[in-house]
């Protein structure tokens, strides 16, 4: 809006209320006001000098009288410029009202005479009142201007208030979640989202209890070193009471109910010993003497548990023994003629998709052939040879007469029945017979504490000591008129159709396997010595490992390449073990080293027998899944939350399975 005329007469031009409108100052009035605030004190302290003039005017002469007007018209006259250019208008602009609803919304309280509807004016009023209205118009503004921001500030809190809390409840619900999914066999039956443990320090009383028998322990031999008897008895006393009372509770709620008092007893022996015994740098030794104690403890623990484990992973449940057995006893009470399988016609067919199972577990080895045959397409295609020791194999030939794998063919061989297979042809044989191998085996293992007798544990399983372990480096001397076979252990599932497997193009190789180089111990330098220079000077340390389990063979290959052989002069030069420890993956990766070709890995996902983390999609994706490790799944070690992928495959009705008790 362009500006108005400026009215410059005394009288301020224009009157009173009645064309005055609001007007909302900007930031350049304050500025402004801040600029003519000289004048303003100027007129203050005139209008006193006019006050004291009028009581004294005898007493001062008229020119001091005229000066002082001039002073005061001069100072109106800047501040009414001033206004008028800020405001830009032409309305009288001493007009503005101080009433109690000013232009910009504020509050504040009018003049007694504006209240009563004087207009005042800027040029008659006293300079006293000029400065007052101007001040109170300041104040007005400025609180005007400041309730928004308030206003605004408190909104904007209240925003990000709302906004954590929904983040909160989002990264609450979101825990949840992920807890659901958490095994409890594997990580226990404890979680922080259970309502009797909302409260993150429900064992804090039984962490303090357990501190301060720690605290007791240490404060008894330094009064036991320092003869003092009483105090030193007084805190054994202290120290068995609170065990009693702590016993084995993980929680709070477990505690006795004595607990408190206990506490607190255990507190006031405390303070008396520390008063009397309180030593920083003898506590600090024994402390430290205590910690490097049970670091000792834990690791003998471990060792303890290692062995353990490994045993209990060599060992065969007392069901599936029992299973064996009267399965056996049945087989041997059947006439001959009912021990054959029908379709031994399709054993040496080599159009047909042949499998290789050696085993002596019985109830592994039906989970193997009912999962092949359950996600096979054209299950009358498929055949089984399996190959047992003499102990299990009539319990497997019985098992399978009276469970037959559907159209499929199956047929069961003895191990000691491969006369071929012997100590003069196979290196393995020779060398279990060798005194040094009895050694190793039966008299170095036996150790007078558990920790000690964990030593290499790993490598005295005895399947080491079965040909059916080392079975599968003579596949073709085992059936030497099939092209291709696949080869499974008995601790796998499979969960799809396998027949694709067979035109897989291994591009010249004897192997197809799935690579298992992803993690580092994984490598050849994993399981091989390289500082032998036989080792050193033919592989590669960072070379890929792959996976036993389920491979598939080229025969034609591997009868071409002569497998057999480079297996055969490896494990000659092994004799004193001086290449790699026992098993058959070592050697495997150097017999078929640059001779297999990689599957993808879906076919063949690994680990269920050690690992908790394996992704659930994986597996259930995965055309066969492997238990490799010690945690079996028809042992109690088993983890719980991938044991149903292969219990699924047992009939547990089944009269023998419930006559020897196995359960899920």
């Amino acid at each position: 809006m362009p500006h108005s005329k400026r009215n410059r007469s005394d009288g301020g031009g224009g009157g009173g209320g009645d064309g005055c409108r609001s007007i909302v100052l900007p930031r350049r009035l304050l500025l402004s006001i801040f600029i003519v605030s000289p004048f303003l004190f100027l007129l203050a302290r005139g209008g006193v000098h006019s006050q004291i003039s009028k009581d004294s005017e005898a007493e001062r002469d008229f020119a001091t009288n005229q000066t002082t007007n001039w002073r005061e018209r001069l100072a109106v006259q800047n501040l009414k410029s001033v206004l008028t250019k800020e405001t830009g208008s032409s309305a009288d602009w001493n007009s503005i009202q101080f009433k109690a609803e000013n232009p910009i919304g504020g509050e504040l309280a009018a003049t007694e005479e504006e209240a009563n509807g004087a207009d005042g004016n800027l040029l008659t009023d006293t300079p006293t009142k000029v400065f007052r209205r101007v001040s109170r118009f300041l104040l007005s503004h400025h609180s005007a201007m400041r309730k928004p921001r308030e206003l605004r500030q408190e909104k904007r809190a209240m925003e990000l208030v709302q906004q954590d809390e929904e983040a909160l409840v989002k990264l609450e619900n979101a825990a949840i979640e992920r807890s659901k999914a958490v095994d409890s066999a594997v990580l226990g039956k404890y979680s922080i989202w259970r309502r009797d443990n909302e409260n993150e320090n429900t064992d804090i009383k039984v962490r303090f209890m357990r501190d301060q028998i720690i605290m007791a322990r240490v404060f008894s031999v330094i009064a036991k070193s320092k003869n003092k008897l009483d105090l030193y008895q007084e805190l054994l006393n202290r120290i068995k009471e609170s065990q009693r009372a702590v016993g084995e509770a993980n929680a709070d709620s477990d505690l006795h109910h004595s607990s408190p008092d206990k506490t607190k007893a255990m507190g006031q022996v405390l303070s008396k010993a520390r008063q009397e015994l309180y030593d920083c740098k003898v506590i600090t030794q024994r402390l430290r003497g205590m910690l490097q104690s049970a670091d000792e403890q834990v690791r003998s623990l471990k060792k303890q548990s290692t062995f353990l484990s490994q045993l209990a992973a060599k060992t065969i449940p007392n069901g599936i023994h029992c299973l064996s057995m009267r399965l056996t006893i049945d087989y041997y009470l059947l006439p001959p003629e009912q021990r054959k399988f029908p379709r031994s016609e399709n054993l040496e067919n080599p159009n047909l998709y042949h499998y290789a199972l050696f085993s002596d577990n019985v109830l592994a080895a039906s989970v193997v052939v009912n999962s092949t045959i359950m996600n096979a397409m054209e299950p009358e295609k498929h055949v089984f040879h399996l190959v047992t020791d003499k102990l299990n194999f009539g319990a497997m030939n019985m098992w399978f007469l009276l469970n037959p794998p559907g159209k499929a063919t199956i047929h069961v061989e003895n191990v000691d029945d491969f006369k071929w297979l012997n100590s003069s042809y196979c290196p393995v044989l020779r060398q279990l017979e060798s005194a040094a191998m009895k050694e190793y085996y039966f008299t170095s293992d036996h150790r007078s504490t558990l920790s000690a007798g964990s030593s290499n544990l790993k490598y005295r399983n005895p399947k080491y000591l079965s040909m059916l372990n080392h079975l599968r480096f003579y596949l073709p001397q085992v059936y030497p008129k099939l092209d291709k076979i696949l080869f499974l252990d008995d601790d796998i599932v499979v969960q799809k159709d396998l027949t694709a497997l067979w035109s897989v193009d291994l591009n010249g190789n004897v192997n197809g396997a799935v690579e298992t180089c992803g993690e580092s111990f994984h490598r050849f330098d994993k399981y091989l010595n390289f500082s032998n220079p036989h080792i050193a000077q033919n592989f590669d340390p960072n070379a890929c490992g792959w996976a036993y389990g389920m491979n598939i063979f080229d025969l034609k290959a591997w009868k071409k390449k002569d497998i057999t052989g480079i297996y055969h002069r490896w494990q000659n030069m092994n004799e004193d073990r001086v290449l790699w420890k026992l098993g058959t993956l070592p050697p495997g990766l150097l017999t078929f080293y640059k001779l297999t070709h990689p599957l993808v890995k879906s076919w063949h996902v690994l680990g269920l027998g050690y690992s908790p983390s394996i992704d659930r999609s994986e597996i259930e994706n995965a055309a066969v899944i492997h238990y490799n490790g010690n945690m079996k799944p028809w042992l109690d070690l088993a983890m719980t939350k991938y044991r149903s992928y292969w219990t699924k495959y047992i009939k547990y009705d089944h009269p023998y399975i419930r006559g020897c008790k196995l359960t899920e």
